[in-house]
This record gives C-alpha cells, structure tokens and sequence, in this order.
C-alpha cells in the first residue's frame, strides 16, 4: 500500500521503519496535512496523520480528489477528524485506540508530583546555587483523596498508582470497569465535592467539551489540584484561569491546551505575537504545561507505529478497521 504520513517528527521515523518493515511504500514528511499539502498525498491510497493536523471536511473532500480511500491517525483520539465527511467519501478511518496506557499515566503522576513538591521551582534555585527551603513545602499524597473522570486503559492504570501509594481513589465513568476494587464509584457531583486531586481521561466528544467549566469548577475543594493527559477541550481555559486567580485551583497540571493545535510540537520562542491566554497561565507559580508529550516514551512510541502498520496491513488485505474510542 503507498501512504504518505504527515507531521512526521525524526524521532518517529526508526520506530515506522522497524514496524513496516518495508512492506508498505510509505512516504514520511515533516509538514502537518492542509489543504495546501493534501497534494502531496496525490497517488497514495492512504494518509497518516496525528492530532494536529487539519483531517477538516474541506481537506477530506481533496483528499477524495486525489484518490485517498484510507485515513490512520497515530493516536487513540479522532476528535481532529471529520468523519461525516470521510463517511460521505467512503473512505476508512482508523486510530490506534490504546497504547501503553502506562506512559500517560506515569506522566499524569509526574505533573501531580512536580506541582506538589514544587521541583521545577527547586531545580532552578539549585541551578543559581541557592539552597534554602523557602516556598518549598509539599503536601502527603498518602490518604489523600484523588478523582478520576474516566475509567478506560488511562484511567485505569492511573488508578492503580495512586492506590499504590495510598490515596483513596474514586472515579466516575457512565462505564464503570468490572475489575476495580481499588476505585470507589461514585456520582460526578461526589467526585467534584470529595477530591484533592481530579485528573481527566476522557476522549472529546460532544458531551464532555467544556467538562470542566465555572460551574463544575465552583463544586470543586478550594485549592484543588486539577490535571489533564487527555484533551485541551475538556476544560474551558478562560474559566479555569479565572479559578486560578481567585486561588479555586491550588494546582494546574496541562500536558494538553485547548488551542494548541499549530502551537504544540514546534518551537514558537521567537514568535512576535504569542498566545495570550497561554501566557496569563504561565504566569502563574502553581501551574505546570509540558507540551503533549505524555504519549512519548519509546515503548509507546514503538506501539503506535505498529497498531499504524498492522491498519495499514488490514486496509491492504480488504479487512475491516474499527475506530475505537480511547
């Protein structure tokens, strides 16, 4: 099958490489899929694409002049994705609908122990050799009580974790796992009321765009410490930095933004004008953003090159593909 992936960085290429083993003539670009490149998909029966790039009806619509029948994304979201428009096209989708759970849920701890502790604050006095304790002090997570909104592969293993080091874990999910003595059930209203520490993994969908507004946030413990691994739109921003500034939310931990498509994964540190709203959050000492990097690990890394491969062998011997939701 030829494919051409878009938005394709140099560390992914080694993990493609060993996962497709030459089976598939796959094209590998830097640049992110518009309709300004979708021409480069010309003669191609599928595209590869990842979250920030424009999957848009006007772009599904060249793509279906150019002869795509097939779109993969390298991610277990498909939000960035019109599939009314790829549906009126016939052409497939596929996602990578799990992938080391683990790597994001590992970095969902790291943000929550990094605000804690205060370490980015502490590395960069050690860093101008000053030393002193001052404005360092942390709180137990032992016993305290941690809020999951989201109970599939990322949440689950988010769970085990905090429950590892004695939390007491409480998670709402309209699809509750089984399997899960170690978390309590309960409503959104007694998650919302009870945590310490509320961490989202949900996929964006219509239903939970805006989860976390100035209503849910009112609910909330003061102080609260508030993390999100898994989309930018599940919180409205403009209502979060204001439970910043009246002190609603004691920690903000962001691997994700709500407008970070074409701002993550590029270097925008010489840009004249920067986002404002971004900014007025980085001002702030209790808040933590890394830049939608806790899918990146090698391990991750390899298991999404090849659940993209294994699509693309499927599409190739005219089997079918399912999306599934994350």
């Amino acid at each position: 099958m030829k494919a051409v992936a878009y938005s394709i960085k140099p560390f992914e290429k080694e993990y493609l490489a060993k996962a497709n083993q030459k089976k598939h003539d796959i094209t590998l670009i830097s640049n992110a899929l518009s309709i300004d490149t979708a021409i480069y998909a010309k003669g191609k029966d599928a595209v590869i694409v990842f979250t920030n790039d424009d999957v848009s009806a006007p772009v599904i619509d060249r793509l279906a002049e150019l002869g795509i029948r097939y779109i993969t994304t390298r991610s277990a979201g498909t939000d960035h994705i019109d599939k009314n428009a790829a549906l009126k096209h016939d052409i497939k989708l596929s996602n990578v609908p799990s992938y080391s759970p683990q790597a994001i849920a590992e970095h969902t701890i790291a943000l929550a122990f990094a605000l804690n502790r205060q370490i980015v604050k502490a590395n960069q006095h050690s860093h101008l050799f000053d030393f002193r304790n001052d404005e360092l002090i942390g709180f137990n997570f032992f016993d305290k009580t941690v809020g999951l909104i989201g109970l599939g592969n990322t949440g689950n293993a988010v769970a085990k974790i905090f429950n590892g080091i004695g939390c007491n874990v409480i998670g709402y999910d309209p699809n509750f796992p089984k399997d899960a003595p170690y978390i309590k059930s309960v409503t959104l209203d007694v998650l919302l009321a009870s945590a310490d520490v509320i961490s989202l993994h949900l996929p964006l969908i219509p239903a939970t765009r805006y989860l976390i507004n100035k209503d849910t946030l009112q609910q909330m413990k003061d102080g609260v410490m508030l993390i999100n691994t898994s989309r930018g739109a599940l919180i409205n921003t403009t209502d979060v930095l204001t439970a910043l500034e009246r002190g609603k939310i004691g920690y903000l931990g962001l691997d994700v933004y709500e407008y970070e498509k074409g701002l993550f994964f590029e270097d925008h540190e010489n840009d004249q004008v920067k986002d404002q709203l971004l900014q007025k959050l980085l001002q702030h000492k209790n808040v933590l953003i890394t830049p939608h990097q806790a899918y990146l690990t090698k391990e991750a890394l390899q298991e999404i090159a090849n659940q993209t491969i294994i699509n693309l062998d499927l599409w190739q011997l005219e089997k079918y593909v399912q999306v599934t939701s994350c």
